[in-house]
């Protein structure tokens, strides 16, 4: 027994002494890109094989993993939930059967975040395939004994070959060319292009949609590798991507790598003590985080889409892909701690992307291919503030709140909209809400984007938060101005909210509330003619700068109490068919909560506010055990590329930030007995939840540095210079633990 206990104390030791605490594997073995790979409605989530951040991407391409065919091999996918810009089919069989993408039945395939590995069986081809920043490289072994042709398909674009390599591009949208540079070890005998279905001999040019190049080699050919570099830049820049990144055809080498690379991002962020699928879940969720946005800059330069130049990138590397609306409420507030040089270069970038932009706005929806304004509201202004008040500064602070003014002020409001300000901006700025329209009522505002709806309290709610963002910029840049002004308007979510049934309720332009009304159907297809996406239950709570103002609308702690708790208990009031036509975004439900969308991600945290911190603790773990699980079916809904998944990643940690621009983190219910957090200045953040399980889901008593602390809630100062929140953990609620007036969390102003 003894020799037991010293064997197993002397392989902890050797564990922790290399950084991997209590994991039995590395953190990167325990990721599982399949999780959630079939919807429960929408979207799935991506098995995307790619490097943190980095700018070349791939992913099985196929509806979901019930797909029964992959279409071809993919080369680039240019934004999340993007296609293939190009694809490679290894064929061997007859030139009558070519196609621009070839079809496959494929088995034995495995994803890792660097690695790919598929049979294609009826070809009895063997694919492994390794990524690196801005190349990658393939490796296929054959078994029959057939001329094989190597198909390379650009959707609609240009395709050369030089005798030693394919060079080209793809057209994308707004001007927008990614280019490729495709080198193949050996040499072919000759090639073909395939245009309209058609083979033309010894062409060494392609162009158009579907334009393809053939590379044929001839029917003994047992292997063949292939690498390629990828740029927004141009084909010479692709090939001097490819050639500082993998310079040799060893793909074990570029895999191992790879593995290095994950192995340190998710190493930021090392829990242990809990189940192998509750580790899963979480570093499935921490490498999901790493998705977007993604670094364009290639050797110093980068393509901007927003003005389609290439710029100098000064030093400082450039970000686009990010989808705000999504990635405010915990992505960003996660890279913030475990990312802050990465995270002050993205609202960098976000500055640079107003100023190549034609009016200075802040954009709201950056993709590869420019602002695509997508979804409500102006949220790049709570990125920037939270940021900044968490002592992350090595930006222009002046110039980002110029940009978010602008993009607030002067751009409309109107959802998918990047119109200027128009009669809906300017009743918004005299009535301090959005008009709603009867049901049936045309639309007659031009800024409204043509399939889409005004949203009136979804914006109303949305700008609101964000107006309070821009007082909170304008106090630190001593713009008192501008601070009184905009906090004011932050407190427009009022004008909405409908004192007798306590939620926020759409108004007409003559200051009547909408009637009839029903809190969960009213607004036609995903309730967008007066919310978004969500129904009136989950934008009840969306008032996230001001919780405590909110509590006093409702009458006090005891009520809001009680319209959360009937929130999680009211039924879906039709059946399970006609709930989701009507609102499909608003699945993972329990009652009329959905885990599923954004907006609710901070509303189990609500109840800290109200004096009943132990149903927080409750609510977060039934959620987290419910609808995140290391399955196919493990994420409730759009997953939006790491928009949900950091709140995954706080939420198993212990502790979340329901108002990115307080710096301040509500405390939840850690999963794991240990959780340690690698800060950038080298100091440690640790969780220590003493007993955690999947029953001792409730804290009994904590302490923060040393200690005894009786908040449900601590300061980023607490935690920037290192500490420890230590909490003892039981399977009863302490009911007085974090539940007194003064120990609330601070709403609307801190310090």
């Amino acid at each position: 027994m003894k020799t037991r206990i010293a064997l197993w104390m002397m392989s902890f030791f050797l564990l922790t002494q290399v950084g991997y605490s209590q994991l039995q594997n590395e953190p990167v073995d325990y990721v599982n890109p399949y999780m959630g790979n079939i919807s429960h409605l929408l979207v799935p989530t991506f098995p995307t094989i790619h490097l943190p951040n980095s700018m070349l991407r791939v992913y099985p391409e196929r509806s979901d993993f019930t797909g029964d065919l992959i279409k071809g091999l993919p080369l680039v996918v240019t934004s999340h939930r993007g296609r293939s810009a190009f694809n490679l089919s290894p064929w061997q069989g007859s030139d009558k059967d070519l196609k621009p993408v070839i079809p496959f039945s494929y088995d034995l395939e495995k994803v890792t975040p660097y690695s790919y590995s598929v049979y294609l069986d009826d070809q009895q081809t063997s694919i492994e395939y390794a990524v690196s920043h801005q190349a990658a490289i393939y490796s296929m072994e054959f078994n029959k004994k057939e001329p094989l042709s190597l198909i390379i398909n650009s959707k609609d674009g240009e395709l050369k070959w030089n005798g030693t390599a394919i060079t080209g591009y793809q057209q994308l949208e707004n001007n927008t060319k990614v280019f490729i540079y495709l080198e193949p070890e050996t040499k072919p005998m000759n090639q073909v292009a395939l245009i309209n279905d058609k083979v033309r001999e010894n062409a060494n040019i392609a162009r158009g949609k579907n334009a393809c190049l053939v590379l044929k080699y001839p029917d003994h050919t047992s292997s063949l590798m292939v690498r390629y570099g990828i740029s927004f830049i141009s084909e010479e820049q692709a090939a001097k991507n490819l050639l500082r990144e993998i310079p040799h055809y060893d793909l074990k080498k570029i895999a191992q790598k790879g593995r290095e690379i994950w192995n340190k991002a998710l190493l930021k962020t090392n829990v242990g003590g809990g189940t192998q699928n509750e580790l899963s879940v979480f570093y499935t969720s921490v490498y999901r985080t790493y998705e977007r946005p993604v670094c364009i800059s290639e050797d110093g330069n980068y393509y901007s889409a927003f003005d389609n130049k290439v710029h100098n990138d000064e030093g400082k590397p450039f970000y686009t892909d990010d989808w705000i609306w999504d990635t405010y409420r915990a992505s960003h507030p996660l890279r913030v701690i475990t990312e802050p040089e990465m995270e002050q270069n993205i609202i960098h970038s976000f500055i640079r992307m107003a100023g190549q932009m034609d009016n200075f706005w802040m954009p709201t929806f950056p993709e590869i291919t420019g602002d695509s304004r997508r979804m409500n509201s102006n949220h790049a202004v709570a990125t920037v503030i939270d940021a900044y008040t968490k002592g992350l500064k090595d930006f222009d602070l002046k110039k980002a709140y110029e940009a978010c003014k602008r993009g607030i002020t002067e751009k409309t409001l109107a959802p998918w909209s990047g119109k200027p300000a128009g009669e809906m901006d300017r009743f918004y700025k005299e009535h301090g809400y959005i008009p709603a329209l009867r049901e049936g009522e045309a639309e007659t505002i031009p800024e409204v984007h043509h399939f889409e709806r005004r949203q009136p309290v979804a914006v109303t709610l949305g700008t609101a938060y964000d107006d309070w963002c821009l007082a909170q910029i304008a106090k630190q840049l001593g713009n008192t101005n501008d601070f009184e002004y905009f906090k004011n308007r932050s407190f427009n979510y009022r004008n909405l909210f409908h004192p007798k049934t306590q939620f926020f309720h759409p108004k007409d332009n003559k200051g009547n509330f909408i009637q009839p009304f029903n809190y969960v159907f009213s607004g036609g297809q995903g309730a967008r003619g007066y919310y978004g996406e969500n129904n009136a239950w989950i934008y009840r709570w969306d008032v996230q700068h001001n919780i405590a103002d909110l509590i006093n609308l409702m009458h006090g702690n005891q009520n809001f109490i009680k319209n959360l708790d009937d929130m999680f208990s009211q039924p879906l009031g039709k059946g399970k068919f006609e709930f989701y036509a009507q609102l499909p975004d608003h699945t993972g439900n329990v009652g009329q909560f959905s885990m599923a969308n954004e907006p609710s991600l901070h509303i189990p945290y609500l109840y800290n506010y109200a004096g009943q911190p132990w149903k927080t603790q409750k609510r977060i773990r039934t959620l987290l055990d419910t609808w995140f699980r290391n399955d196919l079916l493990g994420i409730p809904g759009d997953e939006d590329g790491g928009g949900m998944s950091a709140f995954i990643v706080f939420s198993q940690l212990g502790f979340y930030p329901v108002t990115p621009g307080l710096p301040i983190y509500n405390i939840g219910s850690p999963v794991f007995r240990e959780s340690v957090i690698q800060l950038s200045n080298g100091k440690e953040f640790k969780i220590i939840a003493e007993n955690a399980g999947t029953e001792n889901k409730y804290i009994q008593s904590a302490k923060l540095n040393g200690v005894n602390w009786g908040k449900p809630w601590f300061s980023h100062d607490d935690i920037k210079n290192g500490g420890e929140l230590y909490l003892i953990m039981g399977n009863k609620a302490n009911k007085e633990w974090g539940a007194k007036p003064e120990d609330a969390p601070p709403s609307f102003m801190y310090n």
